[in-house]
């Protein structure tokens, strides 16, 4: 039988098997090989074979050539990779190894196997060989009759035995939660998973080279904290042992940024994994990546301009275009971002008209959406409050193109600079894009008695039951007693990003190893 034979064999979908049959059977394979390294026949886990080639740079370099100009030119190729296919057929047989590489053929190369070349002992090995196994093999680059780069083996090893079967080809992992938990099954089956993956590592390096480029200074600050600071969430807690003391996990490195500023590094950014102990659903997980940056002499203004290149700059390095889909409906990333005040949204998105500036038409509004006096309090909120709540239920979701939210009440933002020309509202903005938020930003409050009087007022509310109130930071307003120069700082969700730069409707999607429930 020719090789163009063998390549078009046909391929069914084989019956299922009990799993732990299997797996019996290829830990029996295994307990062989342990027996053969015993008795000086090779090394069940062989450790000493280096590919020097991906599947990705052969086809970049050879597919354009014809079977006969690959004949004359003899090249040859060390591979190394997962078998994901295998085609027994007599004397001579195909298999499939799936690498690291991405592009076009998926990271796949084709290899020709036949036992004249490879040695019969080692052929009849191979037969036996499972899908999963990793495998290593030499040879010489060639085409099939069909046209199919392919490397005929002159030597194929057994680096790796996979004791479990992988899903079924033609059908991949069908329970969602499975692919979150058993990512490694995953990446090996699906080539999208792998790409979104390396789309998100992509647009985080991109993310990195735009800030250091624009004169930002990379850090790192604590993720085990004294006090809990810098947004209003609630924190997971621990003890520290030597120190015999409570400490919190990260829920923003705000504060410490910002000490940074005192001390004269003008500006500075953070990569940063935090910690809020909150929700969990398809835009929340407990374990989240940020990116914060702070810049002297800036403004909410400032951070605007800056932040709507950054976006933009990491849709083109992750897919190379500003035109975006989301759930099948577009995103266009290179007009320019809309600024509204939540006054002027609430005015654009829905009828409340003037209805908005009066309090108790606002109450009756969030009961009719289902907000209730026992919850939320409806009836002890400021009228600003209420302005916001009714945002945040009626016109949120309708902010599907880039949007910056401005002008958040001095109430709710207890880091940010208090207007000068509009008391009672601070220079803040919120990025929306897809009726969700993306980054969060404003002129820092840089008056030291102002933040005292801010502190105390979240130390009261969390005395009256706030759990995602802020503490008093006692060296945070020291370091602010010594100077802030004006500055303006910002927060970007990068899951939340990637969500949208990959197309992916959950969270979960583009967290390698999301937070799931502990398996019983």
């Amino acid at each position: 039988m020719s090789s163009s034979d063998l390549h078009h064999a046909p391929a069914s979908a084989p019956a299922p098997q009990d799993e732990n049959q299997l797996i019996h059977e290829r830990r029996e394979k295994l307990k062989a090989l342990r027996q053969a390294q015993a008795d000086g026949k090779g090394v069940a886990f062989p450790n000493d074979f280096k590919p020097s080639n991906k599947a990705e740079a052969l086809f970049a370099e050879y597919d354009s050539h014809s079977p006969e100009i690959l004949a004359a030119m003899g090249a040859t190729a060390t591979v190394a990779g997962r078998m994901m296919l295998k085609r027994v057929m007599g004397k001579a047989s195909f298999c499939t190894l799936q690498d690291s590489s991405f592009g076009p053929s998926g990271g796949r190369i084709q290899i020709y196997v036949k036992g004249e070349e490879v040695g019969t002992e080692v052929y009849e090995s191979f037969k036996h060989w499972d899908l999963g196994d990793i495998v290593a093999a030499e040879g010489r680059i060639f085409k099939t009759k069909t046209g199919e780069l392919s490397i005929h083996a002159t030597r194929i090893r057994l680096l790796t035995k996979s004791l479990r079967p992988m899903p079924d080809k033609f059908h991949g992992i069908a329970d969602q939660e499975v692919k979150y938990r058993q990512r490694y099954v995953d990446l090996m089956m699906d080539e999208t998973a792998r790409k979104r993956f390396v789309a998100r590592s992509k647009a985080v390096s991109g993310l990195r080279e735009f800030m250091v480029q624009h004169g930002f200074l990379e850090v790192e600050t604590p993720m085990l904290h004294p006090i809990p600071g810098g947004a209003n969430a609630r924190p997971f807690t621990t003890h520290h042992n030597a120190l015999d003391q409570q400490m919190f996990l990260r829920i923003a490195p705000e504060l410490y940024l910002k000490r940074l500023i005192v001390g004269g590094f003008d500006r500075v950014f953070e990569i940063n994994r935090n910690f809020r102990n909150e929700g969990i659903s398809v835009r929340h997980n407990p374990e989240f990546t940020m990116m914060e940056f702070y810049a002297a002499y800036w403004n909410y203004q400032d951070l605007m301009t800056f932040t709507e290149a950054l976006i933009r700059d990491a849709a083109i390095q992750a897919g190379d275009s500003l035109h975006l889909t989301y759930q099948g409906k577009p995103v266009d990333l290179s007009q320019p971002f809309d600024r509204l005040t939540i006054l002027e949204a609430i005015a654009k998105y829905t009828d409340a008209g003037d209805n908005v500036h009066h309090a108790e038409w606002l109450i009756n509004a969030l009961r009719k959406l289902g907000m209730t006096e026992a919850k939320h309090q409806l009836s002890t909120r400021s009228l600003a409050s209420l302005q916001v709540m009714y945002f945040e239920e009626t016109v949120e979701e309708k902010l599907w193109q880039p949007t910056f939210i401005c002008e958040h009440p001095v109430e709710i933002s207890p880091l940010a600079r208090e207007s000068d020309t509009k008391p009672g509202v601070t220079e803040r903005f919120e990025l929306y894009i897809t009726g969700r938020e993306f980054g969060n930003g404003f002129s820092e409050l840089n008056d030291a008695e102002d933040q005292a009087a801010r502190f105390h007022s979240q130390v009261a509310a969390k005395d009256n039951g706030d759990d995602e109130a802020m503490y008093y930071d006692h060296d945070f307003v020291r370091a602010l007693e010594y100077g802030m120069p004006p500055t303006g700082g910002c927060g970007i969700g990068i899951d939340r990003l990637m969500m949208l730069l990959t197309d992916s409707p959950s969270i979960r999607d583009i967290i390698l190893f999301p937070a799931l429930r502990r398996e019983v």
